[in-house]
């Protein structure tokens, strides 16, 4: 990982608090379920969107983005690319500061639609993964019982 690259991420996460994780699933096994468990053992607080809506990891699950009231720093998006342009949009219309797509996601529409309203976009990059990989925690991959480290202890 290049310097900048690192730099960018390092800010990311330092001035995060609150990330929006659409296409959050209740669903253990599956890297939308665990990544934002991570994420929230780390500090983070996470609001999931799904459709499909009821409760996880503590907090009510939105159906969409359009529905959640409270500020967001980062919407991290587990949704196929074809969905992220609208996605993006929404993103915007909340006042996020960052669009993070994760691995395997790209989607150049949706990275110029978000960097033309300011926002910063991380595309095919695990959030959980580079948050292991930059020091900042133990990684979405060690044992749960080492997740017990949060930010800012």
């Amino acid at each position: 990982m290049d310097a900048s690259l690192r730099q960018k991420l390092l800010e990311i996460y330092h001035t995060t608090r609150t990330i929006a994780v659409v296409g959050a699933s209740s669903t253990e096994e599956k890297p939308s379920h665990l990544i934002p468990l991570y994420l929230q053992s780390q500090g983070y607080r996470i609001l999931p969107v799904n459709p499909h809506g009821g409760e996880l990891f503590g907090e009510v699950v939105y159906r969409s983005l359009a529905e959640i009231t409270v500020p967001v720093d980062v919407v991290d998006v587990f949704r196929p690319a074809q969905e992220t342009p609208a996605i993006a949009r929404e993103a915007i219309k909340m006042g996020a500061k960052v669009l993070w797509l994760q691995l395997g996601i790209e989607s150049e529409e949706a990275r110029q639609i978000a960097e033309a309203a300011g926002l910063t976009v991380v595309m095919n990059r695990c959030m959980g993964a580079m948050h292991g990989a930059l020091g900042l925690g133990p990684g979405p991959h060690a044992p749960m019982d080492t997740w017990t480290l949060k930010r800012g202890q």
